[in-house]
């Protein structure tokens, strides 16, 4: 029997390492691969964590160049000299469009060439900044395209979709790498190593955490 093999799509940040850690326990170690995307981000310090947690964790990484990208789009997540914004109501400029899309585009290129049929992404709905390439119903739509696109049963998971970052967090500490997460991922859109503290990730990063150790301890 062959074993089932997982490819995840793989940023260095807390939600994204969770669900690498989770794959390891599932799958085993021998059968996840991590794959990062270099778009042009500013905050590129999560390229780095990446690097290092996948090595710490003996996963196999894959790092793709889309820089491409800088050319057909701009937002403030591809521009230091932007002010990033986030009305209410309204999705953030640090949005990137058709992100998401790409990144499952190619994580499932190349999941099939190695033979995987799970693709994990730790995008979530419930609690995030209103992006809509986070929705439920994109991932199933892309799922469906995907498996028409290369005639491949492509599942795609998405374990942090109906989790509140106080929930992340807690699938985290039942995980036993709580503090691991803690100290060696990156979230900060400013690149700021452990946060500005202000960012629109980093605001749900903390508040999230917050809210779990206080009712862990209460």
């Amino acid at each position: 029997m062959n074993p089932q093999k997982a490819v995840v799509v793989f940023s260095g940040g807390q939600d994204s390492t969770t669900c690498l850690i989770q794959a390891i326990r599932r799958y085993g170690n021998d059968n996840v691969e991590a794959i990062t995307f270099r778009y042009g981000q500013r905050h590129a310090i999560e390229l780095e964590r990446a690097r290092r947690i996948a090595q710490d964790l003996g996963v196999r990484q894959t790092v793709l160049d889309l820089s491409l990208m800088q050319q057909i789009t701009h937002n403030a997540l591809m521009d230091e000299t932007a002010e990033i914004q986030a009305p209410a109501g309204g999705v953030p400029n640090t949005f990137v469009d058709g992100r998401n899309a790409l990144f499952l585009l190619y994580a499932a290129i190349y999941a099939k060439s190695r033979n995987a049929r799970h693709l994990i992404t730790g995008v979530c709905e419930t609690d995030f900044s209103g992006y809509p390439d986070c929705r439920d119903i994109f991932i199933k739509s892309m799922n469906v395209t995907l498996n028409l696109a290369m005639d491949y049963d492509f599942q795609i998971h998405t374990p942090l979709m109906y989790l509140t970052k106080a929930q992340t967090w807690a699938l985290a500490d039942e995980l036993g790498c709580l503090d691991y997460i803690r100290e060696h991922t990156h979230t900060c859109y400013h690149g700021v190593a452990g946060g500005c503290g202000e960012c629109p990730s980093c605001v749900l990063r903390e508040r999230g955490l917050t809210e779990y150790l206080a009712g862990k301890t209460a």
